[in-house]
């Protein structure tokens, strides 16, 4: 029987699990690789041309609630949104599994599995990326391509992109959540000599504190428990590269001091070792916070942000570059009908217009989950402005205390009408005392009516 030419990896902290799983996908498949650790991910990535990903949801010893299988599974994403990836867990962990489903993970498995179910879910997860590089160059260049816009601000910050691109000075990108900070630094990295070397993105934010020196710094064996190799941390890992630390605004206090010394020293020391290690990268971090702020309010270290903030770009929210509003949209209606091979539709001409002037507090990263549903959802050549999940109220919010001092003026019309004037019936009809009456009728310029 011919073997299908897909590489496989499968991830499980249980050594028989990885040997009998190896051993009945081999006689399906290529190639089938198998490790205990997931930190390993990255490099494994970085050396083979994977397809499909088992993941296992639990690593630890008393950790069995699938957190950090997620946690993986974004990961990997984030190295590569094309893997498929297959989730195996017990049937405890179900509801976790159902949550990386909603994250894109192509199916779960459950333990102890079914031989034949197991090879056919794989199987069908090799198809479906087969699919989507059935024309390379054409994905290729969808995928390397990136919007910066056409207004004046955006472009002012990415020219600037460009000048920093040139150097290795440490840059501060500074923005709201959803502006593309990850995108501006993706670009320097691609205008970089470094370009051919590892762009390596943490969130640091989404770090766990207990793994933050181990995650970034690696480890050696025996450092903890579950060390059971030499591992590299992210700094090492972006080698000749570069090293995008998000959100670094969300490091606690304590944290920070280490990170400073490796970020000054450029020197890396594992845990369970003495010995430094020197890296030779650049690095770019990012926050959404008001970091000088932060700085002021002994949140943040003045030291470390004076060591990050060479260059500072900032990037503007969506409701200040309105002009680039329309383009995004034809952008990424372009990319998502390509990805669901589906025929690009066209907006209806006041549904554009609505949406120019919607606040879009999400920035770019609302208007692209919008723009999907819309494509998804919409059986129409022609989208409206329902599909996007926008109504009329939250383009044009009514202001409710506008509304019932209205009210309250147009009822004291009617009385003063229906009395001709008189002041003692209308208040009384009104509820009111002659005072507060006379207060109100200062208040909505009326005194010309008696």
């Amino acid at each position: 029987m011919k073997k299908t030419s897909a590489q496989i990896l499968i991830l499980d902290d249980n050594p028989e699990i990885l040997i009998a799983a190896k051993m009945l996908l081999k006689r399906q498949f290529e190639t089938v690789l198998t490790n205990t650790n997931p930190q390993k991910i990255i490099s494994i990535l970085s050396e083979n041309n994977i397809d499909v990903i088992l993941l296992d949801m639990n690593y630890r010893t008393g950790y069995e609630d699938g957190k950090e299988g997620i946690f993986w599974f974004k990961e990997i994403k984030k190295i590569n949104p094309d893997i498929q990836i297959i989730l195996m867990t017990s049937y405890g962990n179900i509801e976790t599994a159902v949550e990386g489903i909603k994250l894109g993970a192509i199916d779960y498995i459950l333990k102890p599995w079914n031989n034949e179910i197991l090879v056919q879910t794989v199987k069908e997860a090799v198809k479906q990326i087969r699919k989507k590089t059935r024309s390379p160059l054409k994905y290729k260049q969808a995928k390397d391509q990136i919007f910066t816009g056409q207004s004046a601000n955006i472009q002012k910050t990415y020219k600037m992109a460009e000048r920093v691109a040139k150097t290795d000075v440490n840059t501060l990108i500074l923005g709201e959540n959803g502006t593309g900070k990850y995108i501006l630094a993706k670009y320097i990295h691609l205008h970089s000599e470094r370009k051919d070397y590892p762009f390596v993105h943490v969130d640091l934010g989404a770090l766990n504190e207990n793994l933050f020196e181990s995650e970034l710094f690696g480890y050696a064996t025996g450092a903890f428990t579950d060390a059971k190799k030499d591992t590299k941390g992210r700094f090492e890992l972006a080698e000749g590269g570069t090293l995008f630390l998000d959100e670094i605004g969300n490091v606690p206090l304590y944290l920070q001091t280490k990170l400073l010394q490796v970020i000054q020293s450029r020197n890396v020391i594992r845990l369970g070792e003495s010995k430094p290690r020197p890296v030779n990268i650049r690095i770019i971090t990012a926050t959404n916070l008001n970091i000088e702020k932060e700085v002021a309010n002994k949140l943040f270290r003045e030291d470390l942000f004076y060591r990050i903030n060479t260059v500072i770009l900032n990037l503007p929210p969506l409701r200040e570059r309105k002009e680039d509003i329309v383009p995004l949209i034809s952008f990424f209606l372009e990319h998502y009908a390509q990805k669901y091979n589906r025929p690009t539709p066209n907006i209806a001409v006041e549904a554009l217009k609505t949406l120019e002037q919607y606040d879009w507090k999400g920035n770019i990263r609302e208007l692209q989950n919008r723009v999907e549903r819309a494509l998804i959802l919409s059986e129409e050549n022609t989208l409206k402005l329902s599909d996007f999940g926008i109504t009329g109220s939250m383009i044009y919010p009514v202001d409710e205390e506008s509304t019932l001092l209205e009210k309250e003026k147009n009822s004291i019309l009617r009385s003063l009408e229906k009395y001709n004037g008189n002041i003692s019936q209308t208040a009384e009809e009104l509820g009111l005392s002659r005072a507060a009456l006379y207060r109100r009728l200062e208040k909505f310029n009326l005194k010309n009516r008696l």
